[in-house]
Parts: C-alpha cells; structure tokens; sequence
C-alpha cells in the first residue's frame, strides 16, 4: 500500500539528521496521499539509520492505523489536523532544531530580518501559545494541532504563504505540496532563525526588513508574476 510514498517518506526522515534538524530521534515527516485519504509517517522511536520503506506506518484521516507493524510517530494526532485543516499541506515536518526551538523557547516569532526570510516565507514565522495544563492532559498532541490551527485562523495566517510555525516551549512545525519541500522549509526556518539571532546581537535595535522589499522578494519567487527560476513545460 502507497509503496512509493513510502519510500518518499522514509527517504525524507532519514535526511533530518543530515540536514542538522534533529538530533537522536527529535523528529519526523509525514505525506498525505489525498486521492486515497491516507497518510504515511515514520514510527515512534526508531532510530533514523534503521528506517526502511517497510517500516512506515499508514494512517487514515481519522487517525487509525491502516498498515504498519509499530506503532506510529506520537506526533501523527498532530499532523493529522494540519491535514485537515490545510488542504494545501501535503506533508509536514516536526523538529526540534537548536535556533528554531531556541525562539519557541524564548516566545518569540521570528522576525523577518532580510530576504533570505522573505524569499520562503511572506512576514514573521509565530510563535503560538503553550497549551494549558487540561490542553496537554488530554488529547496533547490532537490539541497541539487543533490549536495550531485555530491560531492560524484568528491571526489571519495564510498557511500557503506561511508554511510554518513554533510552538511555545516546544519545536517546529512546517509543511509544504510534498515531503521534501516541507524538508527544505524546515531547513530554511533553521537558518534563518539562526541569522535574525546574530543579528540581533549585532543590531540589538535592528528592526525587520521593509515591507515593500519582503514583499517583493516573496512575490518574484512565488507570485502571480512571478519569474524566479525557469519556466516549466
């Protein structure tokens, strides 16, 4: 079942550690198949160097296991309902990487400082709340989606222009058409992270990129207009 996504997905955790997004077992993607209505995620616990296509797990819409000899990443509640919620979203991405999670740590969005950022991401990145204590005693990862996308929805966030969030205290959230453009987001959200800190320490008054020139930079890359790169047939 969904071999080929399978592999997609297997092929695409095992580059969190080379890309420096996690350390240990500190993370995990997942890719929907929209056609069939399920989702394939790594399982829970398993060193990167040993996943295989095989050992992916398959999930439907409602959360249960469709395929699969180990139990599925603890995370799957939550990326669950970033698929629902996000049509767009064809596969999602948690980590735990040192810059990012140091601003989720902090309770700070991360501002956008130049146009590295702008070129991915259209404004700051948010940081959400932390859950309250009934929030993670019940339902904490279904919760720690459902209240992702509530905070989308009242902030007015457009998950295609925005493709990523921190979560208070916690870690990195991204998402993107396939596995491995939700990867490169994940990727881009740690450097940038990384440069808006030593920016900051250099400039502790420095202030975020002009609005005209952030939009042009997301605008050329992923607008109407827009003419970075080349043209597909």
């Amino acid at each position: 079942m969904l071999e080929d996504l399978k592999a997609v997905v297997c092929e695409a955790n095992k580059s969190l550690p080379k890309l420096d997004l996690v350390r240990l077992t500190w993370g995990n993607v997942s890719a929907a198949d929209r056609e069939s209505g399920l989702f394939v995620i790594k399982p829970s616990g398993v060193d990167y160097e040993k996943l295989t296509p095989e050992s992916m797990v398959v999930l439907d819409m409602d959360g249960k296991v469709v395929e699969g000899e180990l139990r599925p990443s603890s995370d799957a509640a939550t990326h669950l309902e970033i698929y629902l919620a996000f049509p767009a979203a064809g596969a999602v991405v948690h980590a735990h990487s040192t810059y990012a999670t140091s601003w989720a740590q902090a309770g700070r969005a991360i501002p956008c400082y130049g146009t590295t950022h702008a070129d991915y991401f259209y404004g700051e990145i948010p940081c959400l709340r932390c859950l309250d204590a009934e929030e993670i005693e019940i339902n904490y990862e279904e919760n720690t989606g459902r209240m992702l996308v509530n905070e989308f929805i009242r902030m007015g966030k457009d998950p295609r222009v925005v493709p990523a969030v921190i979560c208070q205290n916690h870690g990195l959230f991204t998402w993107g058409k396939d596995a491995f453009t939700a990867v490169d987001h994940a990727v881009v959200v740690e450097e940038v992270a990384k440069m808006a800190y030593l920016s900051e320490q250099l400039n502790p008054a420095i202030e975020p990129a002009p609005k005209h020139l952030q939009a042009k930079h997301y605008n050329r890359k992923h607008g109407a207009d827009a003419y970075y790169g080349q043209i597909k047939n």
